[in-house]
Order: structure tokens, then sequence, then C-alpha cells
């Protein structure tokens, strides 16, 4: 697999379509942090991290829906840097997502954080994907 932060967005984005409750998917610290920033921001109920039989453990994310209407609260899950196409960022120039109303998660050298955490800590990085 050439990209598996994309492969998680995708397994989510298909999870979502399906109405599935949960989504489970290789783990990587990477995708831990990611989990964790959508579990901050109210857009999964919860994650956690499966040591098992096999090698590697497995990152089990918990949907998050509308209990009237059945809407999922992750409207749009798109990846935004690729292996191919690199998207770094310096600060002024930090996506505004749905007008403020989503997130972007980005990669600095002070770890993932969403966009306006990095607008705060006035620093720039590599825009992994956008959330809304």
């Amino acid at each position: 697999m050439t990209d598996p932060i994309a492969d998680l967005l995708t397994r989510i984005r298909n999870a979502i379509m399906a109405g599935h409750k949960v989504v489970e998917a290789p783990s990587s610290n990477l995708k831990k942090e990611i989990a964790r920033i959508l579990f901050e921001k109210g857009y999964i109920l919860s994650y956690k991290v499966l040591e098992g039989e096999t090698p590697q453990s497995v990152l089990k994310i918990a949907l998050k829906y509308n209990p009237r209407s059945k809407t999922p609260a992750i409207k749009s899950i798109q990846r935004a840097s690729r292996p191919g196409l690199r998207k770094y960022t310096g600060v002024e120039d930090l996506p505004r997502v749905l007008n403020g109303l989503g997130i972007a998660i980005i990669s600095t050298s002070k770890g993932l954080m969403t966009d306006k955490e990095a607008k705060k800590e006035n620093i720039g990085g590599e825009v992994l994907c956008y959330v809304y």
C-alpha cells in the first residue's frame, strides 16, 4: 500500500456510506493521531487500538450518527496531500474548510493539529485532509 492515510479515509468514507457503526483499519501512530483529532472535534464517537494475534495492531473507530435523522457527523472527508503531490502551506495560507465550519488536519513539526490550532501556534505544515 502506497498511501495508508488515504486508505484510512476511504475506509471511513465507505463505512459511512454503508451505514456501519464501526470501522477497523491497520494502526499506526499517524492514524491514531488522526482518530484523536476526529474524536476531539466530535466527528467520531470513540476509537481504540486493539493489540491482537496479528503482528500489527488494529485501530477501531466508532462512527457518529444523529440519533433522530441517522445522518453521519462526517459529511465529507477528503485527502488533500498525497504521495505524488504533497501540499505544504505556511501559516498565512492555511486553508479554511467550509468557511471555518470544517477542519483541515495539518502535519506540523509539533505534531498533528487542526488548521485553527496551527494558526494559533503560528506554524505551517503539510495539509493531510479536509473534514466537514
